[in-house]
């Protein structure tokens, strides 16, 4: 559907462009906007390198544990389900995606958050046989999961930060206040949501 809104815009932009006798800028356009993606790539490149190496070192620490068992209430109160040994996978993986949410990481959140999802989507299929779900329907806590992703509560946004100092905000750290408070109603509002999902559910 996206593909489709991209290519009506460009070719809108182009008809509008070859109308008004505008085609250059147009062509300018393009050049500026792909030398600018490039830039910011680069730039993005580092920021997620830079602290995807800082929670591995803080994994191969033993900080990456410790914050685990920092967050283990939180998690047992948001995914009921997750207990005992088999779901000890799962949990960890969630604690280190919401750890990266909360620095705002949300590139270097997408790989510990695939473990999370691969672990739950074991956890679904060992499920007794009167118990599983269709291929199709998701368990509980993956859907708790996803809410939480997209919701994203995040105390330090960082690439919101990268991308304002790429483009020359006088104070790049000037949005720390409102992120944090409109990450932290839409995280509220997802889990209050999940939640009464869950117990409807039941």
């Amino acid at each position: 559907m996206l593909n489709k809104i991209f290519v009506v815009m460009i070719i809108t932009a182009i008809t509008v462009a070859a109308f008004f006798g505008t085609m250059n800028k147009v062509a300018l356009a393009f050049l500026d906007s792909a030398k600018e993606a490039v830039e910011l790539g680069i730039l993005m490149l580092g920021v997620v390198g830079m602290w995807t190496g800082v929670m591995k070192v803080a994994e191969e620490a033993g900080l990456a544990k410790g914050l685990a068992k920092a967050l283990a209430p939180l998690i047992r109160f948001l995914y009921p389900s997750l207990k005992g040994e088999k779901a000890q996978k799962a949990r960890y993986y969630i604690s280190e995606n919401m750890a990266a949410n909360f620095l705002g990481l949300g590139w270097a959140a997408t790989p510990t958050g695939l473990k999370a999802m691969k672990e739950l989507k074991k956890l679904k299929e060992e499920q007794p046989a009167k118990e599983k779900l269709s291929k199709e329907e998701p368990t509980n806590a993956m859907c708790m999961f996803l809410l939480i992703n997209v919701s994203s509560l995040q105390l330090i946004p960082v690439n919101i930060i990268a991308y304002r100092s790429q483009y020359g905000a006088v104070n790049p750290t000037a949005i720390l206040l409102p992120a944090i408070l409109a990450t932290l109603a839409s995280t509220v509002v997802a889990v209050l949501y999940g939640r009464w999902k869950i117990r409807k559910n039941k």
